[in-house]
């Protein structure tokens, strides 16, 4: 009987050296190009300032509102070259003035 062997998806092979010496960055860059981050991020506002907030969120980089509710509700799909474009997109919306939360709700890299 022969045994099949299951095959490890395919991930950047990094040595452990290279990866606490930060050179591992180097050539992650290298397939950040062929990748886009995706996030959804629910973003609570002022009912009063909704419109203002909105404009604000509208005028980022790679950001998009998909939807709103006038009690002060925005869900909003941000769209990066990596990851740490996401997280800094999420602290910024989150500290607008007149927002009270902004909660990641999902994130994905989509690769070429």
């Amino acid at each position: 009987m022969k045994h099949i062997m299951a095959r490890a998806p395919d991930t950047l092979a990094v040595d452990r050296r290279e990866f606490l010496n930060g050179q591992w960055a180097k050539r992650s860059a290298e397939s950040a190009a062929l990748t886009a981050e995706i996030a959804s991020v629910l973003v609570q506002v002022r009912p009063e300032k909704l419109d203002a907030v909105a404009r604000a969120i509208e005028a980022l980089h790679g950001a998009e509102i998909h939807g709103r509710d006038p009690k002060g509700k925005l869900v909003v799909v941000l769209e990066a070259s990596d990851v740490g474009v996401i997280g800094t997109l999420l602290n910024t919306i989150s500290l607008m003035p007149d927002v009270l939360t902004a909660a990641l709700v999902f994130h994905g890299t989509d690769e070429a």
